[in-house]
């Protein structure tokens, strides 16, 4: 468990350190108006969506962390069936400590990756919404 916080710590640290990059990067890079292509679909007369492609990527991420946090209650939910039929037998029901564990870490790093997008994406939009990028 401790190397489990340990790396948890390190992680948050580096993240601290690498965001005001990550910021300044973005500033950068949204420096055109235009710089997605949202009218070049309309000007060659194919069919076009009012939808924003960084709203489609959003979605898309959310979709597949949501896919990855049901499969992360699901290995829990299996862990817990694996200790109430182990019957008393000490190595199935290491397994089932085992994989619950393993189904608990993995919904903490799936529950902080989308807390972690939640809050680049909503940061970045406020900014290109204000006019500040």
């Amino acid at each position: 468990m401790k190397k489990i916080s340990h790396v948890l710590l390190v992680a948050v640290a580096i993240f601290a350190l690498l965001m005001p990059m990550l910021v300044m990067v973005a500033s950068v890079n949204a420096q055109t108006t235009d710089n997605l292509g949202l009218n070049y679909a309309q000007n060659v007369g194919l069919p076009t969506s009012n939808q924003d492609p960084r709203e489609m990527a959003v979605n898309i991420i959310k979709f597949f962390l949501t896919f990855l946090g049901i499969i992360a209650v699901a290995v829990i939910l299996y862990g817990g069936f694996v200790w109430l039929t182990a019957g008393g037998n000490d190595d199935r029901v290491g397994k089932a400590k085992k994989l619950i564990v393993a189904g608990i870490i993995g919904l903490i790093i799936v529950i902080s990756a989308f807390a972690i997008v939640q809050w680049i994406i909503t940061s970045t939009f406020n900014l290109v919404n204000t006019g500040t990028i």
